[in-house]
């Protein structure tokens, strides 16, 4: 029971917090699909509050996290099972390709997983050593939004051995073909 609670607890931990006194580094991410530059959305803070719902705004402009296998996470499992695994993950904030959908997979975490970027522009990494330890936090890379975490070396069966532990709240699904290259 002691031993349950100690991995709920480091998963909780784990796949989300505060990315502030952080250093950046970017990271080189599998295969890239394209590699255009990334024009930058730039917003106030009060801007974002308008645009965000307050749990968006919580998880993406303030480093949050949601809970484990919450509404958020059912809610991506459904569409994900509606969808067929097709189409990308977009940043809900500002509709940038973060994930193709094909890469997903279930790490039994409580929270999307993915083993690959969209592209190498998709996502910034940065160092996070908030709580004593070494973790990859994921920023996209046009607004800035905290997603979540990236871990390398877990032994899950996918081609690169990453997991990016992706908050539910901050994707937003769209098809291939309705989503534009640029955004």
């Amino acid at each position: 029971m002691k031993l349950l609670f100690f991995l709920l607890c480091s998963c909780l931990i784990s796949c989300g917090e505060d990315h502030k006194n952080t250093k950046t580094t970017l990271t080189k991410t599998a295969e890239p699909e394209t590699s255009a530059p990334v024009e930058k959305v730039i917003k106030s803070e009060k801007e974002w509050r308008e645009l965000l719902s307050p749990e968006v705004y919580r998880i993406a402009r303030e480093s949050g996290t949601e809970r484990a296998f919450g509404p958020n996470y059912k809610a991506f499992k459904e569409k994900e099972k509606a969808t067929g695994k097709t189409g990308v993950w977009e940043c809900a904030c500002c509709d940038h390709k973060l994930f193709k959908a094909e890469t997903s997979f279930d790490s039994g975490s409580g929270w999307p997983s993915f083993y690959s970027v969209y592209s190498k522009n998709s996502v910034i990494e940065k160092t996070d050593n908030k709580y004593g330890w070494s973790r990859t936090e994921v920023i996209c890379a046009k607004c800035d939004a905290h997603l979540g975490h990236v871990f390398k070396g877990e032994r899950f069966n996918n081609p690169t051995d990453l997991r990016y532990c992706i908050n539910a709240a901050v994707l937003k699904h769209s098809s291939e073909s309705s989503s534009k290259e640029s955004k």
